[in-house]
């Protein structure tokens, strides 16, 4: 990540790092290139990286960078956002994910509609073009889910003892 913030910067162009203040601890994440946000925890991380974001994208990477992967498309096959996501399938990284991410649509696991949900190509110029492009295709089964801060709150439960 520090490459690419790097290169950003360089171009002048804004930067926002939102960070767990455990990664700051021992200099683990280097010196922030533009504005930095500090959170107490990744599920902080990823909940302000969805307010903040207009897309999401992929470079090749490790399993953070897939779980944050799989958070977002998770979140949008819910209806909790509608906002493309992608990967940079540079030199065919992504290949084997990809064709898993297939497999899984053969197998009935996932659907079509999600599947469109990951975006792929493997230049950043196709890649925006795509994500541009992108009319997210809210499930009928799933849009009736509303994710507000009521809604996810617990009824309370009767527990009166009735002899």
């Amino acid at each position: 990540m520090g490459c690419v913030s790097t290169a950003v910067a360089q171009h002048q162009r804004q930067v926002l790092g939102i960070i767990p203040s455990a990664f700051t601890k021992n200099n683990l994440v280097g010196e922030t290139c533009g504005k930095e946000i500090k959170v107490a925890t990744m599920h902080e991380r990823l909940l302000i990286m969805m307010e903040l974001s207009d897309a999401f994208i992929a470079l090749p990477s490790g399993f953070g960078t897939l779980e944050e992967l799989f958070q977002m498309i998770s979140w949008a096959q819910l209806n909790i956002h509608s906002k493309p996501i992608g990967v940079l399938n540079i030199n065919g990284f992504f290949n084997g994910l990809l064709s898993f991410v297939d497999h899984a649509v053969e197998q009935k696991f996932i659907t079509q509609r999600a599947r469109k949900i990951l975006i792929s190509a493997t230049t950043a110029d196709e890649l925006v073009d795509k994500l541009q492009a992108f009319r997210f295709e809210p499930d009928p089964g799933l849009s009736q889910l509303k994710w507000s801060p009521s809604s996810s709150q617990k009824e309370k439960l009767d527990l009166t003892l009735r002899l």
